[in-house]
């Protein structure tokens, strides 16, 4: 007997046969392309074809192929097909609700697939009807909702949640996508929380619901008052801020994990699990990039979680007692897909890894501004374990991560900003990501200062850090300031020092930090020098960067008075003891003895900042951020992943 191959909704004996046989659903799916109204002939019609298998790639490839004016004749039966398809949704018999979803979810693609063209046509007339749209569409969000929140089917939550991602994501801007004005109308935000709040649901749909939630927040999030951004915002309930930051943490988790992986396989060293609040998305150079898919949808949905609801930060670090080590978590962690939707693909591209890199900064930026967020991060009483990714370099060591300290959670965010600032000089060098970095370590000690805390933190790690930026800013002077004002970030470095100079007495841990402190200015003093000859040549210049350069000779005022204060005094030393080189503890007895002859200016302003405004500032970024992370799910998004044969499994009702 011949055996029957399957192929494009034909049926095709496997021996040479002068015509192929279609599907029974194809034949019904072109009854729906003609003109005529197929009920009229087959009063069953609608009822029949909601028990066949979906077709999807026939559904979808037949509305592509009409054009504009070809599928205009047919609207009528268009707008019936979708208007049947809601009521399959009220139905009991599972498969049909199954085929119903799939059906809608192949119409709407199909149909906006179109209007990517100069057909003129409108997208709610083409699939509803301007006269039925709005109880179309709150028939279609009730039952959607309904079947969300329903004890019932996992498999049609997870169509549900995916007929709503592909509703969202048919348009590049999602903001242009008009039908979204329906879904702000008739909210599932409710039942999105009741997913993340439940851990049975949470395992199987947390991360498409945080993704479909985040695409929603950004809606028109500048034009008009957008519901899902206020709910967002006031959400209090700790089983649902807790199941969001569960996802989230699983699915940054899992990116890691996928970087460990890679970096073995590269033989390039050893990785440590960066922090579950951001991710180890900051960019390498050229010859250490690994490619592993970097996950913007669920960074987009951290930020914004962080960003609208100040309730979250509490949940930050909550999930995982010691993060970074293996630990198993009270709650079962959320299931991340094998190729999460939102996720950008593995590229040598640096364009995405500054997009996420530039993420995690405004995140942290968030992070450092937020009162309650920094009494959590500095709290004394709440030590973590954070092992940090340490990119291998030829001038250091491989730290052993062993036994990693215990310590307020702000010491792995310094850490990190430290391990950012010595692994990032280079040609293509990221300004405005250095920029936030040293923002972000501005914010932290403004706080510090502001509430008197007293960090026991190795802050000569990071006065080293700076130093040497400042002499590769210097050493590739020409070739930067072709592309970059470098004295932006030269002036906040400086001022970061000045910020030590002036306050830090009242927050760092003891007086020899203090101490360690002017002996680091001293000892590495011909670089500070060396900034001073630079930014004095260019301000004395009537060339574009006299300003700029200017206010960096002003701010240096202090560090050089330190300078030429104890540094004839050293000189004394050595001399009269005989001493041709002074150790540490020599240089530090000598800076001891004569603080009080020191003459310092008062320098205003230093704890000052500009608040971050997203709307103000970000706008652009974000718009093309959301553009791009609508893209990834579309192209991610799959519907065919629930085979007939798992349904009817799972439905062993069905008669």
């Amino acid at each position: 007997m011949a055996q029957v191959e399957k192929r494009g909704g034909l049926l095709r004996k496997s021996s040479a046969s002068k015509k192929p046989l279609k599907e029974k659903v194809v034949l019904m799916y072109d009854e729906i392309f003609m003109t005529e109204d197929p009920s009229k002939c087959s009063p069953r019609f609608w009822e029949e074809l909601f028990l066949m298998k979906v077709n999807l790639e026939y559904l979808e490839g037949k509305l592509e192929s009409l054009d504009g004016e070809e599928l205009m004749k047919i609207k009528d039966n268009i707008n019936c097909l979708f208007q049947h398809c809601i009521q399959a949704l009220g139905e009991d018999h599972p498969i049909r609700v199954v085929n119903a979803l799939q059906t809608l979810c192949a119409l709407i693609r199909g149909v906006h697939q179109k209007n990517k063209s100069t057909s003129g046509f409108d997208i709610i007339n083409m699939l509803m009807g301007f006269d039925k749209a709005e109880l179309c569409m709150k028939n279609l969000m009730e039952s959607l909702d309904s079947l969300l929140c329903a004890e019932g089917s996992e498999s049609l939550k997870s169509l549900c949640l995916k007929l709503l991602l592909c509703l969202v994501t048919v348009t590049d801007n999602i903001s242009q996508n008009t039908i979204l004005e329906y879904v702000m109308i008739n909210s599932i935000f409710e039942a999105i929380l009741q997913i993340l709040s439940h851990p049975p649901s949470r395992r199987e749909h947390g991360y498409d619901a945080v993704v479909l939630l985040a695409l929603l927040v950004n809606y028109r999030k500048y034009e008009s008052v957008n519901p899902y951004i206020v709910k967002l915002s006031i959400v209090d309930d700790e089983a649902t801020l807790n199941g969001m930051g569960l996802v989230i943490a699983q699915a940054l988790s899992e990116y890691n994990r996928q970087y460990k992986d890679k970096e073995e396989e590269h033989q390039s060293g050893f990785f440590s699990a960066l922090t579950n609040m951001v991710g180890s998305m900051f960019i390498a150079d050229a010859h250490e990039k690994i490619s592993v898919q970097t996950n913007e949808a669920i960074l987009l949905a951290l930020y914004e979680a962080v960003h609208l609801n100040r309730n979250f930060i509490t949940v930050l670090a909550q999930s995982h007692p010691e993060m970074g080590l293996v630990t198993s978590p009270v709650s079962p962690a959320p299931t991340t897909p094998v190729t999460p939707l939102g996720t950008t693909p593995p590229s040598s591209d640096d364009e995405h890894r500054l997009h996420s890199g530039k993420l995690c900064l405004i995140i942290l930026t968030c992070i450092a501004e937020d009162q309650y967020a920094n009494a959590f991060l500095h709290d004394d009483n709440m030590n973590f374990r954070v092992n940090l990714h340490r990119m291998p370099m030829r001038h250091r060591k491989k730290a052993a991560d062993k036994n990693l300290p215990c310590r307020p959670l702000v010491c792995a965010v310094l850490d990190l900003m430290v391990e950012f600032i010595v692994t990032h000089m280079m040609k293509e060098f990221p300004m405005d990501l250095y920029i936030r970095c040293i923002q972000v370590v501005h914010k932290l000690l403004c706080y510090q200062k502001k509430c008197r805390v007293r960090l026991h933190y190795t802050w000569r790690e990071l006065w080293s850090a700076l130093i040497n930026l400042l002499k590769f800013l210097m050493s590739n002077e020409t070739v930067l300031l072709a592309k970059h004002n470098i004295f932006t970030l030269a002036l906040m470095i400086v001022n970061l020092f000045n910020m030590f100079i002036t306050y830090g007495d009242t927050f760092l841990p003891t007086p020899s930090s203090y101490d360690e402190l002017y002996y680091e200015i001293i000892r590495m003093h011909q670089s500070f020098d060396n900034l001073y000859s630079m930014v004095l040549r260019l301000s004395t210049n009537a060339g574009q960067w006299k300003e700029a350069a200017s206010k960096v000779t002003h701010a240096l005022v202090n560090i050089r008075a330190i300078i030429n204060h104890f540094n004839p005094k050293i000189e004394s030393y050595a001399a009269v003891n005989h001493i041709s080189q002074l150790s540490e503890e020599q240089v530090l007895e000598v800076v001891r003895a004569n603080y009080d002859t020191l003459t310092l200016k008062l320098q205003d302003g230093l704890d000052q900042y500009e608040r971050y405004s997203e709307q103000h500032k970000e706008a652009a970024f974000f718009k093309e951020l959301v553009r791009s992370i609508s893209t990834n799910v579309r192209r991610n998004l799959a519907f065919h992943t629930l085979s007939q044969e798992v349904l009817l499994k799972e439905f062993s009702t069905i008669s």
